[in-house]
């Protein structure tokens, strides 16, 4: 990026409205279309400064939490690489070390954590009904305990992913759709395909199909979300889509065909997830510990996900999507037919052509989280970022 470029993206900064300082960052539709955009600049100017060596550490001092409720490589690491770039040190809350394990309340813990804390990362996604809950529980003991003059600073909460959202790999895939297509403005018009695809595996979160639709219908697309009949996603998310695309000039249509998605589509996310109500029974059966019944629920799931092994991104439906050259997009792991499973959401031809893509895909993350947790943090961003600019001190030397 050049001194000009980053100038002007200073300048567009400038004329945003921001309320994020002090805050947690939860649910992407709870952010206004300014700091979405804020999140994106931010993210693409550290991105760059790291690209040229320039350090981006905002912070003397200063602990970042991660709490993982699930298991995550690309998030735990994007997390641990941001916090670090920021100058945070990283420690992970390991719940069963904890005192957590014999009793302590939530509203103690995350008071407990936050006296030198900065940020707390959760991901809590594999129940629903749950994982959003807890990080607002942990948000309003925080919250407390900053009025209160118990903290003296207010660390936020940030989304690794949940049960309804995952904001960071949204705001990821919303990056990787910029670069791809030149701007957020050249989104507009764009048809993109969320649709459910097969896997072997029952029980994945519904949250990066709800993630996608409820961020992508902000930037006037015409998104298809496509899936077997009982595969229904959280319906306030869909109400949400569908308010996201009337007032945003876009479209929002569900259908229950891969190819009918997948038609003229200009991008195609094709990615497996859980029935809503399989989901519901779960955590139900998790509360009870009821081990034999959570046996067989996955028996039962794995058969019914069986009934659409068809639901795969192969070469015939990618020559349904414009041109035939559609963006292939994944948060990953993807089921690969043939490499990591027999049968699975996309073929080895397709991955293979598209791996890079989705790992560049996948490299937004890290700046993404550094990006909303300086925003989160960092009472005048604008002011940092020139003073990071002008110190140029540097990351590495080559």
């Amino acid at each position: 990026m050049t001194q000009k470029q980053f100038q002007a993206t200073i300048r567009e900064l400038k004329t945003l409205k921001l309320g994020m300082y002090n805050t947690d960052f939860l649910l992407t539709w709870e952010r206004s279309d300014e700091e979405i955009k804020a999140v994106v600049l931010v993210a693409e100017l550290f991105k760059e400064m790291h690209k040229a060596g320039i350090s981006i550490r905002s912070f003397d001092t200063g602990l970042a939490i991660s709490i993982f409720r699930d298991k995550s490589t690309r998030t735990r690491f994007s997390f641990a690489s941001a916090v670090n770039a920021l100058g945070l040190g990283l420690s992970e809350l390991d719940e069963e070390k904890s005192q957590i394990a014999h009793g302590e309340t939530v509203r103690e813990t995350a008071t407990m954590i936050s006296f030198l804390t900065e940020t707390i990362g959760i991901r809590d996604d594999m129940f629903l009904g749950e994982g959003n809950k807890y990080m607002r529980e942990v948000g309003a003991a925080i919250q407390e305990g900053f009025e209160k003059g118990v903290l003296h600073r207010r660390p936020s909460v940030v989304n690794l992913q949940c049960d309804v959202d995952h904001p960071t790999q949204a705001l990821a895939d919303l990056m990787q759709l910029k670069s791809h297509f030149g701007s957020l403005e050249g989104l507009r018009g764009k048809n993109i395909a969320m649709t459910w695809a097969y896997s072997p595996s029952y029980g994945k979160p519904l949250s990066v199909p709800q993630g996608i639709i409820g961020l992508m219908t902000r930037f006037g697309m015409n998104v298809s979300l496509a899936y077997p009949k009982g595969y229904d996603l959280i319906r306030d998310v869909i109400e949400v889509a569908k308010k996201n695309a009337s007032r945003n000039g876009g479209s929002f249509k569900i259908v229950d065909s891969m190819e009918e998605a997948f038609k003229s589509a200009d991008v195609v996310y094709p990615k497996s997830w859980a029935p809503y109500q399989v989901m519901q029974r779960r955590t139900a059966l998790l509360r009870k510990s009821d081990k034999a019944g959570l046996v067989e629920l996955e028996k039962e799931c794995l058969a019914n996900n069986a009934r659409y092994k068809t639901w795969e991104c192969d070469e015939r439906r990618m020559g349904l999507t414009s041109k035939g050259s559609a963006l292939y997009m994944h948060c990953l792991p993807a089921d690969i037919s043939g490499v990591s499973c027999t049968e699975g959401e996309v073929s080895k031809d397709v991955f293979e052509r598209y791996r890079l893509a989705t790992y560049a895909e996948a490299g937004f993350k890290p700046f993404v989280i550094a990006a909303i947790i300086f925003l989160t943090r960092i009472d005048k961003p604008v002011q940092a970022l020139k003073e990071l600019a002008n110190k140029k001190k540097t990351t590495y030397h080559g």
